[in-house]
C-alpha cells in the first residue's frame, strides 16, 4: 500500500425520493423526446458484454473499484503501457482512474496505473467528448475538467479483458480498447437532431476535446498542435509522479474518423479560439500555464455511425507517438483492437487450467479476475525509456515492490517466467544507470521507500528459482550488496538508511542520528526487520555465486530481528468499558534505543483497531501500515526460532490464531498475507487452510469491493494462490500448501509440462465442509512435507490430496515442516 492517508470505506447514499422518480419519467420517455436512454440505448446491441470465451467470461475488471481499491478497469493488454478508461472527479478514489460510485465522468484518458494509494496516478490527455454546444457556438461548450464532468448512465459501466465502455447521460455512449502504445475510442450518438448536454438543449454536432492536463493536475509545460485540416491533435506535457520525486514528459498524437470536420481550435481553461491552432514552447514559444488546455475538433453530425479517436502515445516524442499508431492500429477497426486484445489474455491467462467442477459463478470471478489483475502491471515501457538508452528491458510501474514482491513476482515466475525474467533484467538495469534498485518506481520516477530495499527480495526470489535468460548475475549481486552496504544521500526513494546504526548496533535505533543521508526517520521495527530478511535474501544470493564470506556476514545480519524483540512487552488495551486490559500474549517488537534500553509503541497501534490509519509514509511511529503484533510475525528466514521464541509450538498457534481472530490482522495490506500460511511452521498447516477459507470469499470475493484495500496487482495474486492451494514464501524455494478450492488445477511449466494439484478424494464445492488435508501424494508417492520447491512448477508432476472436515497430523512432524535457518534447512 502507498497512500499517506487511505480512504476510508464510504457510507452509502440513499437517494432522494424526487430524483429517483425523474429519473423514472426520464426512463420511461418515449424515444422522440430529448435524450431518452431507448434511442441511445438501441444504438448499442452490438456493444460487447462478456467475453464468450471460457475463461475470460469469469474476468470482471470492475472488482476492486470501490473503498479504496483503486482497481484499474479500463482497456490495457497485459503489461500494456496504454491504459484506456474513464476518469471520474472523485479524486479521493481515482487513482486507477475509474470509480464504481455516482462521481462524474471528466474524460477518458489513456495512461494508468492500477490498484495504487497515494495521489491520483497518471490519467493524462483526456478526452471529453460534447454532443453539441450551446447555440451551435463551439465557445458555449465546457472545456475545464470541472465544467465539463457529466453524471454517467446508472450501472452502464461495462468492463472485459480488453475493452471498456460506458453510457454518458448527455447521449454520448463511449468504448475504448488498446494496443501496446496505442488506444482506440469509439463514440456513438443519439439519433436525434438535438439533445440534452449540461441541462441545455444542443444541436447534434459533436465537439471532441483533448486536453494537455492529468489526473493529479500535475502538468507544466508543453505543446498543443491542432491541423485544422486533418483534425489531428497533437502536444506534450511535463508532469509529476503520483507517490515520488522527479518528473516525465509524455506524448501524444491523436486522429479522428466518422464525421466531417467544422472547425478545430485550441483552448486555455474555459477560452476556446478557432484562430489559434497551435501553441507552447515548440509552436508560439509561449509557456502553456498550469490547468487546463488543449485542442478542440467540431464535427458535422455523423452520417451514419460513431466517431473514432485514435491516440498514439509515447514518452519519446509526439512523432514516435504518431508512428506507434499508425503501426499498431493503421485502420481504425475497433473490433480487432478488441480481439487482439482478447487473444492476448486469453494466451497469458492459458497457462492455468483449473477444473471448474463443483464451482460457483461467484468464485470463478474471484479467480480468474484477480489472476486477470495480478498481470495488468508494471508495464511495459521498452523502446520508450525516456531516461537512458539500453539494450536492456524497460519495465514501469513498479508500484511498490514493497507491496509486490511478496505475492505478485513469485507468481509470474510461475506463470510467466519469461516476463519476470525481463523485469528483473529491468530492475538490474535501473541500478547500473541510477545506481540504486529502486523499492518503488512509477513514470520515471523515484518512489518512496516503505521499508527495506525489497528489490533485493525479487532478485533473489528470481535467482533461486534459477531465472537466468539475459540476466547479468554479477551485476546483480553488486546491487542487493550496494543496498546493504552504501546508504544513498537521500534514501527516501532508494536504498536503505541508517546502515551504520544498523551494522554496529544490528538494529535501527528509535535515536538514531544518521549523518551519512537523510530519509524519514521512523519507522525503526519494520525496516529493522525488513532489512534483516533482505540480508537473508542477499545471503542466498552468495551462497549460490560462491562469495562465502559475504554469506556469512550476511546469514548473521539476518538474525537481527532478535535484538528488538522485547520479551516482556505486555498487549495492554482499552476494552469496551475504557478499562486497561491485557491479552494473555507477551513478547513483541520493540523500538529501541542506541544504549539497548526500551522505548514503546502500544503493540496494536496501526491494526483495524486501534489507530489504524497513523503509520503510512509520513509516520512518526515504529512500524510501517501495520502493528508490532504483524510485525512480530515477520521473520520468514528462521520461522522455527520464532516458534520457539513465542514459546513454542501450541503458543505460536495460540498466539497466530488470536491475531487473526482479534481483528488486528488487516488483509488490505501484503505485510499480512504471509501470516495467514505461518501455522505450517508449528506443524498446523490445517489452520492456514481454515484462514484461508476465513479470507475467501468474506474479504476476497466478485462483488466490486471485492478486495480489502489497495489492489497493487498483489491481492490478485493472493487471490489465485489461494484457490490454486499453494502460497509463495518469497525470496525463498518454498511454497506452503494448503487444501486447493479446486478439485484439480493444471500449471503449464516451461517446457510444456503440466505442473497438477489434484484433490483425489474429499473435494466437496461449493460446501467447503473438507478444507483440512488428510494425506498427499507426489507422482504416486506419499508426501508429508507441508511445502513444495519450485522445481515442481518447471519439471512437471501430479500432487495428490485427500481432503476431510478434521485436521489430521498431514505436515506435523518436524521432518514435514517448512525449512528455517536454524533447523539447517535453508
Amino acid at each position: 500500500m502507498t497512500p499517506f492517508i487511505k480512504s476510508l470505506p464510504r457510507r452509502r447514499r440513499f437517494l432522494l425520493v424526487i430524483p429517483a422518480l425523474a429519473l423514472l419519467v426520464w426512463a420511461l420517455l418515449p424515444p422522440t423526446k430529448l435524450n431518452s436512454p431507448r434511442p441511445l440505448f438501441s444504438n448499442m446491441k452490438d456493444s460487447p458484454g462478456k467475453s464468450s470465451d471460457k475463461y475470460l467470461r469469469y474476468v470482471d475488471p470492475l472488482i476492486g473499484t470501490v473503498n479504496g481499491g483503486h482497481v484499474f478497469p479500463g482497456a490495457t493488454l497485459p503489461y500494456g503501457m496504454a491504459k484506456a478508461v474513464a476518469d471520474v472527479d472523485n479524486r479521493g478514489e481515482a487513482a486507477g482512474g475509474f470509480v464504481s460510485d455516482e462521481s462524474k465522468i471528466q474524460g477518458f484518458s489513456h495512461l494508468h496505473d492500477s490498484g495504487t494509494g497515494g495521489s491520483p496516478s497518471m490519467g493524462n490527455f483526456p478526452i471529453f467528448v460534447h454532443p453539441g454546444c450551446p447555440e451551435d457556438n463551439y465557445t458555449q461548450c465546457r472545456y475545464s475538467a470541472i465544467g465539463r464532468a457529466v453524471a454517467r448512465i446508472e450501472d452502464s459501466a461495462t468492463a472485459r479483458p480488453g475493452y471498456f465502455a460506458i453510457s454518458l447521460n448527455n447521449s454520448v455512449h463511449a468504448e475504448m480498447a488498446a494496443s501496446e502504445h496505442t488506444t482506440l475510442f469509439k463514440f456513438s450518438f443519439s439519433q436525434d437532431d438535438d439533445v440534452v448536454s449540461h441541462n441545455e438543449v444542443v444541436p447534434n454536432s459533436p465537439l471532441i476535446l483533448i486536453d494537455l492536463n492529468d489526473l493529479g493536475n500535475t502538468r507544466s509545460g508543453g505543446d498543443i498542435e491542432v491541423n485544422p485540416q486533418t483534425g489531428r491533435i497533437s502536444g506534450n506535457g511535463t508532469f509529476s509522479p503520483s507517490f515520488g520525486t522527479g518528473s516525465y514528459t509524455a506524448h501524444f498524437c491523436a486522429d479522428f474518423m466518422g464525421a466531417k470536420i467544422r472547425k478545430t481550435g485550441t483552448f486555455l481553461s474555459d477560452n476556446a479560439s478557432d484562430q489559434i491552432q497551435a501553441f507552447g514552447k515548440v509552436a508560439t514559444n509561449f509557456n502553456i500555464p498550469y490547468g487546463t488546455a488543449g485542442g478542440w475538433v467540431h464535427f458535422e453530425r455523423p452520417a451514419a455511425g460513431p466517431i473514432t479517436v485514435r491516440v498514439g502515445l509515447s514518452f519519446i516524442s509526439v512523432q514516435q507517438a504518431c508512428q506507434n499508431a499508425e503501426k499498431e492500429i493503421p485502420r481504425f477497426k475497433f473490433d480487432d483492437v478488441v480481439k487482439a486484445s482478447e487473444d492476448a489474455w486469453r494466451e497469458k491467462l492459458s497457462v492455468i487450467t483449473p477444473d471448474h467442477t463443483g464451482m460457483s459463478n461467484e468464485f470463478l470471478t474471484t479467480f480468474w479476475s484477480g489472476l486477470y489483475r495480478a498481470l495488468i502491471s508494471p508495464q511495459d515501457y521498452t523502446g520508450e525509456n525516456q531516461l537512458w538508452e539500453s539494450d536492456e528491458p524497460y519495465y514501469d510501474s513498479f508500484y511498490c515492490i514493497w507491496d509486490s514482491f511478496r505475492a505478485q513476482h513469485p507468481l509470474l515466475t510461475i506463470m510467466d517466467p519469461e516476463v519476470q525474467t525481463k523485469m528483473v533484467r529491468s530492475l538490474i538495469d535501473t541500478y547500473k544507470h541510477e545506481g540504486k534498485l529502486p523499492d518503488c518506481r512509477m513514470s520515471f520516477s523515484q518512489g518512496y521507500t516503505q521499508g527495506g530495499s525489497n528489490a533485493d527480495v525479487v532478485l533473489a526470489d528470481a535467482y533461486v528459482k534459477n531465472l537466468t535468460d539475459g540476466i547479468d548475475w554479477a551485476l546483480g549481486y553488486e546491487a542487493v550488496v550496494s543496498d546493504a552496504e552504501v546508504e544513498p544521500k537521500d534514501w527516501s526513494t532508494s536504498g536503505r538508511g541508517s546502515l551504520e546504526n544498523y551494522h554496529d548496533y544490528g538494529y535501527v535505533p528509535f535515536d538514531d542520528t544518521d549523518h551519512n543521508g537523510t530519509g524519514p526517520m521512523s519507522r525503526s521495527i519494520s525496516r529493522t526487520v525488513e532489512y534483516a530478511y533482505d540480508d537473508f535474501a542477499i545471503a542466498l544470493m552468495a551462497r549460490g555465486l560462491g562469495h562465502k564470506d559475504d554469506e556469512a556476514k550476511y546469514l548473521q545480519r539476518s538474525g537481527n530481528w532478535k535484538n528488538l524483540f522485547n520479551p516482556g512487552q505486555d498487549d495492554k488495551y482499552m476494552d469496551e468499558l475504557g478499562d486497561v486490559v491485557q491479552s494473555k500474549f507477551k513478547g513483541f517488537m520493540q523500538p529501541r534505543f542506541r544504549n539497548g534500553t526500551w522505548h514503546y509503541q502500544n503493540v496494536r497501534l496501526c491494526s483495524p483497531i486501534y489507530a489504524q490509519h497513523s503509520c503510512y509514509f509520513d509516520t512518526q511511529y515504529d512500524t510501517y501500515e501495520g502493528s508490532p503484533w504483524l510485525y512480530t510475525f515477520y521473520v520468514p528466514q528462521d520461522m522455527a526460532s520464532l516458534v520457539t521464541t513465542l514459546g513454542g509450538r501450541e503458543t505460536f498457534v495460540e498466539r497466530l490464531d488470536f491475531f487473526h481472530a482479534s481483528g488486528i490482522n488487516y488483509m488490505g495490506n501484503e505485510p499480512n498475507f504471509l501470516s495467514t500460511f505461518q501455522f505450517h511452521y508449528a506443524g498446523r498447516p490445517g489452520r492456514s487452510s481454515y484462514w484461508v477459507h476465513q479470507y475467501v470469499p468474506a474479504q476476497f470475493n466478485a462483488s466490486v469491493n471485492g478486495i480489502p484495500g489497495n489492489d497493487d496487482c498483489a491481492m490478485g495474486a493472493f487471490t489465485a494462490f489461494a484457490f490454486m492451494g499453494f502460497y509463495p514464501v518469497a525470496g525463498q524455494d518454498v511454497y506452503l500448501l494448503t487444501a486447493p478450492l479446486f478439485r484439480q488445477v493444471s500449471l503449464r511449466t516451461p517446457s510444456g509440462k503440466q505442473a497438477t494439484l489434484r484433490v483425489a478424494g474429499g473435494f466437496d464445492a461449493p460446501d467447503y465442509n473438507n478444507i483440512y488435508i488428510q494425506s498427499a501424494k507426489l507422482d504416486g508417492k506419499p508426501y508429508n512435507r507441508s511445502w513444495i520447491s519450485h522445481d515442481f512448477f518447471v519439471r512437471g508432476g501430479v500432487l495428490d490430496s485427500v481432503l476431510g472436515s478434521q485436521e489430521s497430523d498431514w505436515g506435523s512432524r518436524d521432518e514435514d515442516l517448512p525449512p528455517s535457518l536454524s533447523t539447517g534447512l535453508l
